[in-house]
């Protein structure tokens, strides 16, 4: 990894982490308080991650996808040509939503226009990102995204505690936060780069096919927004048919298990450019290293996290005062945490996937994701007693069947595997110290099982990786760390 490259995904887990904390402190000490208004807070959420996929229609995907191949002056008309094209979908969507407000008696229509402008915004938020992301300055607009909705949020739960506003005017001003977003990526994009205002695009599609550039988008379009539809199925699913509370308790548990997953944005929004290098060279044996090297990295640290949630999580629980809405989330958490790290041990298989000639795979691996998790979370409701932990089984097992195909494909098309010996030996390491670690007895209090219980796990997981080096990166920070303390 380039030094530049290199600081930028550490800036982009630390925003990530930092929302992520004040998203936990508030997880643990407000949310609980009302988990009608957070699972009315999320359906809104649910929505418009549907709905911003569409208005971007793949062009954010085409951006990274075309960008190196492109002269500077066709890289601003992409770009261009990416921002119109959200403007006239979303506007053909508002007047879709307008009509179907007219045709249909929806009891919850009213949230869907809360959450069309969130879309708008995430929209064009998620195009700026990926240009900021072809110019490796992606910690700012990060910084808005992670940071503001995680301190709006939290005061807004707030003011509704004090009955200091209607529920209504604080799901405008949620919105209002993600406008204000839209409007600092802006501003911060525009800083560094002109586009100007050339809308003549002949040129463009003279650099690249046009017949190319829809193909690609399209399928990038079907990719993402199945796979936002396979995962948020769930929040849509209880939010109609079980409830408000039960929406807001399964949130709590993709709230606290999606901190696992933070290093693994970060380097998958960072390596895709070089990603589409690699393929576009034929630089086969560079990404296979690279695929390896990440996919341990992001294992351990997905793996260490983890271990400290499944040994910790009911200790800490307990020690709240919110512990007895918060107690029904444990299984949750666990469940959807472990989903996560095995997704985070398949490396970028998805962007290898996305940018690479065989980028259709991903619409059959989403659209096959569908098939079997909307059927399994409508089998769970209807079926079965099992609710929200049911719908959090049927996630799971969606996810892994998802991850083996894409796995299975990477390897017939490129032969490639993100494993090796000492990855399985980092899997075994993991297994066998958790295991001895929660059997060994507890004590009378919560706050010590808590820390001798964390604190024993990360000394052995991380001693032995470092003395067995089976994680490089592992073994220059803490050589890096022993160095500052020896001079």
């Amino acid at each position: 990894m380039s030094k530049t490259l290199y600081k930028q995904a550490f800036f982009y887990a630390f925003i990530n982490y930092v929302g992520t904390a004040i998203g936990i402190i508030s997880v643990l000490f407000i949310y609980p308080l009302d988990l009608n208004f957070l699972g009315t807070i999320r359906y809104i959420d649910n929505i418009s991650q549907i709905l911003y996929p569409i208005m971007v229609l793949g062009a954010s995907h085409a951006l990274i996808r075309f960008y190196p191949a492109l002269t500077e002056d066709s890289r601003r008309k992409l770009f261009n040509y990416s921002t119109g094209s959200i403007v006239v979908i979303s506007l053909i969507l508002f007047l879709l939503l307008i009509l179907a407000d007219s045709l249909l008696e929806y009891k919850d229509i009213g949230i869907i226009y809360f959450a069309f402008p969130i879309g708008v915004s995430l929209a064009f938020v998620d195009l700026f990102r990926k240009q900021a992301q072809d110019m490796q300055k992606l910690a700012v607009p990060t910084l808005y995204e992670k940071i503001i909705p995680k301190v709006v949020l939290p005061l807004l739960f707030l003011l509704l505690l004090n009955h200091t506003f209607a529920v209504s005017s604080l799901l405008l001003y949620y919105t209002f936060s993600y406008v204000l977003i839209f409007l600092l990526t802006t501003t911060y994009l525009f800083t560094h780069f002109k586009p100007g205002l050339d809308y003549k695009f002949k040129k463009l599609f003279g650099e690249i096919s046009k017949k190319e550039y829809f193909r690609y988008s399209l399928y990038a379009f079907a990719g993402s927004f199945g796979s936002l539809l396979a995962f948020r199925i769930d929040g849509i699913v209880i939010y109609n048919l079980i409830s408000e509370e039960a929406n807001g308790i399964f949130n709590v548990g993709v709230t606290l298990s999606s901190t696992l997953q933070i290093p693994a944005i970060g380097m998958f929004a960072l390596y895709a450019p070089l990603i589409s290098d690699y393929l576009k060279s034929n630089s086969i044996d560079l990404l296979h290293m690279k695929y390896k090297e990440v996919a341990r990295l992001l294992f351990f640290i997905g793996a260490i996290l983890y271990s400290c949630i499944f040994l910790g999580i009911e200790c800490l629980f307990m020690l709240m005062p919110t512990h007895e809405k918060l107690m029904p989330a444990v299984p949750i958490i666990l469940i959807l945490g472990f989903n996560v790290i095995i997704n985070m041990a398949t490396g970028f298989s998805t962007e290898i996937i996305t940018y690479s000639k065989y980028y259709s795979f991903n619409m059959i691996a989403i659209l096959s994701l569908i098939a079997v998790n909307v059927p399994l979370n409508l089998f769970v409701v209807y079926y079965t007693n099992l609710g929200i932990l049911g719908i959090a089984w049927a996630s799971f097992t969606s996810m892994v069947l998802f991850n083996i195909a894409k796995l299975a494909f990477i390897y017939k098309k490129f032969g490639l595997l993100p494993f090796d010996p000492d990855f399985a030996k980092l899997a075994v390491l993991f297994l066998v110290s958790g295991a001895v670690i929660w059997l060994l007895p507890d004590f009378d209090s919560h706050l010590i099982n808590l820390f001798y219980k964390i604190g024993l796990s990360l000394l052995v997981n991380v001693t032995a990786i470092y003395k067995l080096k089976l994680v490089h990166q592992v073994n220059v920070w803490i050589d890096k760390g022993l160095g500052v303390f020896r001079k």
